[in-house]
């Protein structure tokens, strides 16, 4: 066989025993060499003529890397027993051929690995940029060879598109190899030295599982080498690395910036990277075109077209703004004399007119940064009544004040913003100019000599309204231009392009709200370096996280205006340094999701918003029950703290009605609320009403259940008490399995599993009695949470209380994460059940994030507590908390979000349930409305806890928050706020799909 001839073979001349497996190889024979020590090596047996001089280079190539080099990720030329590194050695024909190894790389190929992060794509960069490094003084005969692969040859393709049968598609070709043609000149201009040239995503490997880091483990297979500018080797890496990603932009700045930082570019070299980028891609096509005709019955050469179609003919992506971008990722001036211009401005910074004719420099800033206001309260839509009154906090008698460039805002808030198809998509947010508010009418005068570029009136909502562009020249020539928004577009009949306005002349006003574009009043004042790709529609604002861009293209105008930058620059707060304070003053076991934390300073409904102005949908957080910073609940809290805000010493019709309230949700046996601070202190003092009812002491409570933080709540959590360095289970409680018909001990198979969970209830039950304990109740989360989202068998619940009761014992259901209509067919959880609960909790969602619990119970129960010793909670039945309580119940219901629960939790389960048959790592989904799991496996059905760590935080990568739970931690949680919508509920399918697919290469 030829693997038992190649093993010996090295065995023989290398001296290693081997197990060998092939290889893909498309001349070659290439094999996989697993050695007994451990080690992997490839063996590569050339086809048989091939010349000797192609493999000499590459073997070279590789030592000479390996020599200037040794911490790149390439293979390592092994020598043989011999000491030569290219052996001639026959095969079982006979027939010669050259023979060499290499050490084996772990890692899989780029294609295959995923995600396929901006942070990869830089290090893919470096490395490469590190190969043309270490390659520069490489030299060999073989390096100028003539082929179809050396880009600088990429002409040949003009006399070949005949070939390209589809017109719109050789138009495109034409319009390449056009822009080739005026780029070769420059292309023969710049250095040759020896190159990879085939860096294509199957010869870049990546190692990484899960929750590691992707770093780059391999470049490999320098088959294509030759001597060419090293821009072609970068070019021709970007071909591949922009194929079919999401966003080909930001992949390419990170893939040039990793090059460049390490093997400096300069910046007419960044000019090419585009054209050639498309000439590969043009080369590809028509060459893989041509074997197609000469190949008609291989299907593989036009389906691997596909991707580089769809690249050509699907991204109209302007080449002077890509390209400024990209010299913006290396920190080189944008454009040609923009460093000029800068130094220029400097240097005179302090001698322009001023442009609202006078001093600005005592003029205050007022800020609205998405962390320092609150405009607008929708942070999704602005009517034009709110957008006429923003900043009005900082009016002060028609005095001029100022608002930041750089700044973070949310009131930028039409769909032209947004940059995705959901709510929680990526949007710009960052103020690239600097406002000034005035009254309507204020005259503006020209801070420089300019030529009117653009004088035009936007009348969209919330656009410009009037607004004029001036050109201006350094006096090298140097270009610049300076925007003037939200004016009064009286300036049409006297200002057309290519009229001057001279330095102080008044050429503008101000204009109102019915003519600057919705504002009040006030002046876009912005300044850009170039304008290609924008040229009259100029974004006023900028996405965070392209800011590398959009700040060396419009630059901080603060010298136009003869003022410091730093008065007029907005710098968000440091989350780095917020983490840092954050270890050195909390406690360490204070936890924090996410390996990479998010900062979250605002919210609506269920979306919030981290310092940068990022949306998040929010699919975790239940506290903010009916969403947050619902304006009810704002205008409820602010009426009471103008009022007075006491206790239940005092008497208040809030708190009465609080309580009939939330008695009208509970069955008739319920009469008597107590009011608390949380549900922690709601299950302690239910401690205390079962024991003050039963005169015992002993508790049964599921297994992983969780009840609170203090001493009392904690001794009847098992996730907690049980944990490593817990207290450990107290003598007087006795815990039972969890009723989970996926995982436990009885499965949804067997129609009597309710029954038998519930009787595990009754061995507690004698062992609490044995001890002298007595019962005194049963408590658990009605659905537990913690333990995965369990939503245990109907019948369970009035089964184990039945025997609960038997002993003598109280029922409390704790419905602090199931309770007040999540569930959506029932308002609590113990509705579901059928079962009649003695006492229920209620926690945190109750306060919709004001500190607020209610325990309910009977008046039988509640008179047993009545001993004599007062009981009091200082603020949990404050008029504030009671008034809070009560419109979050309303608002439950004027609002309906049961029935939303309802219907987008079925849309969710429905969406889920599919990528349940698409994926074999997801073993279980279960839930009811907004209380849902899904419960993640390996292969060999266990809890699959890294990879649920993984999925949690791609999502949070994709601005979705969930969490998770279980005893292994490998169970996503997803209970958003109720006021979540059917939009939001297919992104979060949409982006789990995607995430889970990346499973299969994670």
């Amino acid at each position: 066989m030829t693997l038992a001839h190649w093993a010996a073979a090295l065995k023989q001349h290398w001296g290693i025993e081997a197990e060998l497996s092939r290889l893909d190889g498309e001349y070659d024979l290439n094999f996989l060499a697993n050695a007994r020590d451990g080690q992997g090596y490839i063996l590569k047996a050339m086809r048989p003529g091939c010349e000797t001089w192609l493999v000499d280079m590459q073997v070279q190539a590789f030592e000479h890397i390996a020599a200037r080099q040794p911490d790149l990720p390439c293979p390592r030329v092994i020598a043989a027993a011999s000491g030569q590194s290219l052996l001639t050695l026959p095969d079982e024909d006979g027939q010669d051929r050259l023979v060499w190894l290499l050490n084996q790389l772990p890692g899989r190929c780029y294609a295959k690995a995923e995600p396929k992060c901006d942070a990869l794509i830089h290090e893919i960069g470096k490395v490469l940029g590190g190969s043309g490094k270490a390659l520069a003084d490489f030299r060999h005969e073989g390096l100028e060879r003539d082929f179809k692969w050396d880009l600088t040859r990429a002409g040949w393709i003009t006399d070949q598109l005949i070939c390209i049968t589809d017109p719109g598609r050789r138009a495109i070709l034409k319009g390449i190899s056009a822009d080739f043609v005026k780029l070769e000149p420059d292309l023969a201009e710049l250095p040759k030295q020896a190159i990879h040239n085939d860096a294509n995503d199957y010869n870049i490997m990546v190692a990484g599982v899960l929750g590691e880091p992707r770093v780059v483990s391999g470049l490999i297979d320098l088959g294509d080498m030759c001597a060419a500018p090293r821009i072609c080797d970068l070019a021709i890496a970007a071909a591949y690395i922009v194929l079919d990603h999401p966003a080909p932009e930001a992949a390419l700045a990170a893939l040039v910036a990793g090059y460049h930082e390490v093997y400096p570019l300069t910046p007419a070299e960044v000019n090419m990277v585009w054209p050639l980028l498309r000439a590969r891609l043009a080369v590809s096509v028509v060459n893989s075109t041509m074997m197609a005709a000469d190949n008609p019955d291989d299907p593989y050469v036009t389906i691997s077209q596909a991707p580089a179609w769809r690249f050509l003919e699907g991204n109209a992506l302007h080449v002077g703004l890509l390209t400024a971008r990209l010299r913006a990722a290396c920190r080189m001036p944008v454009v040609e004399g923009a460093d000029r211009v800068l130094a220029w401005l400097e240097q005179e910074r302090g001698d322009f007119a001023p442009l609202m004719g006078k001093d600005l420099s005592d003029a205050p800033m007022g800020s609205l940064s998405v962390e320092h206001s609150t405009w607008p309260q929708n942070p999704f839509h602005m009517p034009l009544e709110e957008a006429a009154r923003v900043g009005e906090e900082f009016e002060d008698q028609g005095r001029i004040w100022l608002g930041y460039y750089h700044e973070p805002r949310l009131v930028y808030t039409d769909l032209a913003f947004r940059k995705g198809p959901y709510t929680a998509s990526d949007r710009r947010t960052v103020h690239l100019a600097v406002d000034a508010f005035a009254p309507v009418g204020t005259p503006m005068f020209a801070p420089l000599r300019g030529e009117v570029f653009a004088a035009e009136y936007r009348d969209g909502h919330l656009d410009y309204g009037g607004v004029i562009i001036l050109r201006h020249e350094t006096p090298e020539g140097d270009p610049f231009f300076t925007l003037y928004g939200h004016l009064d577009p009286e300036f049409l009949d006297r200002l057309q392009p290519g009229d001057v306005v001279k330095k102080g002349e008044e050429f503008c006003r101000l204009g109102d709200p019915s003519q600057n574009g919705g504002w009040a009043p006030h002046v876009h004042f912005q300044l850009a370096l170039t304008t290609e790709g924008i040229e009259a529609d100029w974004p006023g604002v900028g996405d965070p996280d392209e800011m590398y861009l959009w700040r060396a293209v419009c630059p901080n105008p603060a010298a136009l205006l003869n003022l410091p930058d730093e008065k007029l620059r907005y710098h968000p707060t440091d989350k780095d340094e917020v983490l840092a304070r954050r270890r050195a003053h909390f406690g360490g076991n204070l936890s924090l999701t996410y390996t990479d934390p998010v900062m979250l300073v605002r919210g609506w409904k269920h979306h919030l918003f981290d310092e940068w102005g990022r949306p998040y949908l929010d699919a975790y957080n239940n506290v903010p029950h009916v969403g947050h910073a619902h304006p009810r609940i704002q205008a409820v809290a602010a009426d009471q703290l103008k009022r007075m805000n006491s206790n239940t010493r005092y008497l208040h019709p809030a708190q009465t009605a609080f309580a009939g309230k939330v008695l009208s949700k509970l069955p008739n046996h319920f009469e008597v609320c107590f009011f608390v601070n949380s549900g922690t202190e709601a299950n302690e003092l239910a401690l205390r009403l079962a024991r003050a009812h039963t005169r015992a002491k002993g508790m049964v409570t599921p297994d992983h259940g969780y009840h609170g933080n203090t001493t009392g709540a904690i001794g009847i959590s098992a996730y907690k008490f049980n944990k490593p360095g817990g207290v450990g289970q107290a003598d007087w409680v006795e815990l039972v399995e969890v009723a989970d018909d996926y995982r436990g001990s009885f499965r949804r198979g067997d129609p009597d599993r309710a029954q038998r969970f519930a009787d595990l209830v009754d061995p507690a039950i004698a062992k609490l009695q044995q001890k002298g304990h007595g019962v005194a109740g049963f408590i658990a989360e009605t659905f537990p949470s913690v333990g995965g989202q369990i939503i245990p068998p109907k019948g369970y619940l009035p089964a184990v209380y039945e025997k609960i009761r038997a002993a003598g014992g109280v029922c409390i259901a704790d419905e602090v994460q199931t309770g007040l209509g999540r569930l959506g067919e029932c308002y609590f959880g113990f509705e579901h059940q059928g079962a009649l609960p003695d006492v229920v909790v209620m926690g945190k969602p109750i306060g919709n994030g004001h500190p607020l619990g209610v325990l309910a119970t009977t008046r039988e129960i509640a008179e047993s507590f009545d001993n004599g010793i007062e009981f009091f909670s200082t603020f949990g039945g404050s008029t504030l908390s009671c008034r809070i309580g009560k419109e979050v119940l309303d608002i439950v219901d004027d609002e309906n979000l049961q029935e939303n629960a309802r219907t987008i939790g079925a849309q969710l389960i429905e969406g889920l349930r599919s990528l349940e048959q698409k994926y074999a790592c997801v073993g279980d989904v279960r839930g009811m409305g907004l209380f849902l799991g899904l419960e993640l496996i390996t292969p060999n059905g266990s809890e699959a806890t890294e990879i649920c760590a993984y999925v949690k935080n791609r999502m949070r990568d994709h601005r979705i928050l969930i969490g998770s739970e279980g005893p292994k931690d490998n169970i996503l949680k997803i209970r958003p706020p109720l006021s979540i919508g059917s939009e939001d509920a297919k992104m979060i399918v949409s982006v789990l799909d995607r995430t889970l697919a990346e499973l299969e290469t994670a």
